[in-house]
Formats: C-alpha cells, structure tokens, sequence
C-alpha cells in the first residue's frame, strides 16, 4: 500500500514555494558546507542557491516546515541526495545522526565553466 506523504497532498505546493522564498531572503549560507551562496549564480550552476530539506520528506520529515529547510548549494544538495549523514557512536557502535557538513564534494565547482 502506498505511504501517505505530506509533500503529496494538494496545496503543499504553495507552502513549500512561501518556506522557500522565506529561507533565500534570511539565509546566506550553504547549511551543508558551510561556504557562503552567491545569489548571482542561477540554474542550472552547480553553486545556484537551492532550499534543501535537512531531514528528507522520505524519511518522514515535514515538506514544509521551516525548522526542515536550509539553504544550500546546488551541487551540495545533489550530493546529499536523500541521504542522512550518520556515523558510529563510539560509546554504544549504533548509528547517530551527525552534520551535513562533512559531506565531501565531488569537485571544486568554482572553476566550472559551462
């Protein structure tokens, strides 16, 4: 049976786009490296600001909600993919979760030229 996803229902769209444009004007940013967004890029550049759900709508966080979206690059985003970033806990061995800011990135994107 299939899952019931926030992000599905009617009229998310709209939320989504108000969160959106709420996290580019207060945001300045990548929330997963760390390095600041050039707001002059635009897509399809690599370094293009996205809006990047912290915790995936796939794994159950919220489409929507402002305390689930940050700001990122978009080749950070890509790169995070629907991921969780997670690491072993040295006191107990199980998994917890840790920052998107150790994700490694695949190229220096600074010197792409398209």
């Amino acid at each position: 049976m299939a899952q019931n996803r926030p992000d599905r229902n009617a009229g998310t769209r709209g939320a989504f786009e108000k969160a959106r444009a709420q996290i580019l004007r207060t945001q300045t940013h990548c929330g997963i490296c760390g390095k600041p967004v050039d707001f002059s890029y635009t897509y399809p550049h690599p370094l293009s600001p996205t809006v990047d759900h912290i915790i995936p709508v796939s794994k159950g966080g919220h489409p929507t909600d402002l305390d689930n979206l940050q700001l990122a690059h978009r080749c950070c985003n890509r790169a995070k993919g629907d991921r969780l970033a997670t690491a072993p806990s040295p006191a107990n061995e199980e998994e917890s979760v840790i920052s998107n800011r150790v994700l490694p990135l695949s190229m220096d994107w600074k010197k792409y030229k398209s």
